[in-house]
Formats: structure tokens, C-alpha cells, sequence
């Protein structure tokens, strides 16, 4: 059963409520999947179909502030302060017991996947094993990679991210300052023209620096959808900005997964983060696999493949270890 039994909105606290849908087996073995962003959603469902229904309990959520989680971050007045990975974490924690969870194989995408490894080395108890999708960090390294070393690779789009920046009266300069917390004082900003056109100036870099190996820079669709689009680069910047607040990064944290098994998946093309970052979170964590699909960029067809085929794998081992 591929489609939702049940759903909800689970109260998490300072008028916070997140949604949550369950699928596949009712006792299955329980797995939590984790979305991008920070700002994503659960979407139109696909990630249930990288698990056999018949063999797992699935549950996913939109995170806190973003999707159909109530309050949207991108709404007037919203106090960011309330999230962050530590009460992304809390979250995740409030689900398990409500749904009646011991442990759980942890899923993650992109931004998912630093939240996967953040929550495992803050809960390695309630964790079966990680299964990450294009994977990060979100340390000071992968931001200012993904913000600043990536115009390398396209310098006239990150000349206009740059431009926009220093022109929006928020005392940027190029080479002095960080780009990314200029942008997060822009989508803070109380003028909502302005959080408004600095979203789009976000988004525009986004669609670039993901490009390569999707076949071309093309504008997201989602970025249509005007509240989506502002929710996403408020979060987005607003987590990048503090590294997602995670001091000690998760790399100088890795021996809290000891005996935690976990499959990386990554793609070779993926620029926005390279593979030097799992790479180095694989060689820190003796437990974990590395599959990299040599075609693929920040997602493919053969990273696809890989994710469906690891939670097989750790079906297979649950059931059978």
C-alpha cells in the first residue's frame, strides 16, 4: 500500500504543528523519511516507492515550518529563532513516540541527509540504520562551497547572485562577506518586496549550481508557487547561514554511529556538493557503504535505483540478523 493510511498534524510546541502521513505495512519495519531543503516537502508522495510497502511501516513528515506543517516559515512575522536543527530533532523525537516507534531506518535527501546523521548522533539508540540520497553536511565548508566556490564553475550566474546582494542595502561585499547571510537578512527583511525579490535572486543561483547532470539549468517549477518559493530560500538561507547549527559539525561527531550500519549514495556530478563530503563522512564511519553513480549529478535514474535497492538490503538484514 502505496498510498497514506494515515496523517496528521502532531502539535510540537510553540504553536507549532507538523504534518506527518504513514504508508506501506502496518507492521512493517518502521522508516522515517527525511526531505531537502531545509524548506522542502514530502511532495506528491514518490518517496514512498524507494520502499516495499509490503515490508515496511513508512512515515514521513514535512518539516517544521515548510509543506503543510503549520506555521509556514515564509509567513509575516514568523520567529525563526523556533527553528532549528535541534528543534527539527525534537520534532522527529515527538513523532516516534506518537506513532508508537522503538526504532526506525532513517532515510534522508540532500539537506535530509545532514538531519538523518544530525538525529542519529543525537538518538543512535532509536536508529535501525541511515540511508542517505545525495548526501551533505551543511558544515561551514559545504555552505561556503555551495554559496561561494561553486562561481568556479558558473561565474555569470554567481556575478548576478553577487550583484543582486550588493546592491540591496544590506552592506555586502563581495570577497569581505558571506553571501549567504546577506541573503538571509534579505529574506528577513520588513519590506515584503524585497523577502519577495531576493527569493527569486535566490532561486535563480539554486537552479544553476544543481544543473549539472540534470540535464541543463532550467528553472524549478516549484519556484511558481510564491509561498513555496519564499518558505524555501528563508529556510534555506536561515540554516546555511548558522550551519545548521550544529557545532561540533557532524564530521567531528561520527563515532556516536558506531554500530550503525549506512548507505551513502551520491552522484559523481553533483557540484553543489562533492563527493569529498561523503567520501570523508565514509572513511570516518566504518559501518557505512559509498555508492557513487558516475553520471548522475544532485540526483539520477542510477542514485534512484541505489536507494530502492539499499533498503532492500537493510530489510534483508533486519529480517533475517
Amino acid at each position: 500500500m502505496t498510498e497514506p493510511y494515515a496523517s496528521g498534524l502532531l502539535p510540537v510546541g510553540a504553536g507549532h504543528h507538523v504534518y506527518w502521513e504513514e504508508s506501506g505495512a502496518t507492521d512493517g519495519i518502521p522508516a522515517l523519511f527525511l526531505h531537502g531543503g531545509p524548506g522542502g516537502t514530502l511532495g506528491k508522495g514518490g518517496y514512498r516507492r524507494r520502499f516495499d510497502p509490503a515490508r515496511f511501516r513508512v512515515i514521513g513528515l514535512d518539516q517544521r515550518g515548510c509543506g503543510r506543517s503549520t506555521p509556514s516559515a515564509g509567513s509575516p512575522g514568523y520567529d525563526l529563532a523556533q527553528n532549528t536543527t535541534a528543534h527539527l530533532i525534537a520534532d522527529l523525537e515527538r513523532l516516534r513516540e506518537h506513532r508508537g516507534v522503538d526504532r526506525w531506518l532513517v532515510n534522508g535527501v540532500s539537506w535530509g541527509s545532514t538531519l538523518a546523521l544530525a538525529y542519529a548522533q543525537a538518538h543512535p539508540e532509536r536508529v535501525l540504520g541511515l540511508v542517505l540520497f545525495a548526501v551533505t553536511t551543511t558544515d561551514r565548508f559545504q555552505v561556503d562551497w555551495i554559496t561561494e566556490t561553486v562561481a568556479a564553475v558558473y561565474p555569470e550566474a554567481w556575478d548576478r547572485f553577487a550583484t543582486y546582494a550588493e546592491r540591496s542595502g544590506v552592506g555586502y561585499v563581495r570577497g569581505r562577506d558571506r553571501a549567504v547571510e546577506a541573503y538571509a537578512r534579505l529574506l528577513t527583511h520588513d519590506d515584503p518586496a524585497v523577502r519577495d525579490a531576493a527569493s527569486y535572486a535566490w532561486v535563480e543561483w539554486e537552479d544553476h549550481h544543481v544543473s549539472i547532470g540534470a540535464g541543463g539549468v532550467a528553472p524549478d517549477p516549484r519556484w511558481r508557487d510564491d509561498a513555496f518559493r519564499r518558505t524555501f530560500a528563508t529556510l534555506v538561507t536561515h540554516y546555511w547561514a548558522h550551519d545548521a547549527f550544529l557545532d561540533p559539525p557532524i564530521l567531528a561527531r561520527m563515532d556516536r554511529l558506531a554500530g550503525i550500519p549506512g548507505t551513502l549514495i551520491h552522484g559523481r556530478l553533483d557540484v553543489s556538493g562533492p563527493t569529498v563530503v561523503p567520501w570523508r563522512l565514509h572513511r570516518a564511519w566504518p559501518g557505512s557503504e559509498l555508492l557513487v553513480a558516475e553520471a548522475d549529478g544532485h540526483g539520477g535514474a542510477e542514485m534512484v535505483d541505489a536507494w530502492t535497492a539499499a533498503n532492500t538490503r537493510h530489510a534483508d538484514r533486519l529480517t533475517t540478523g
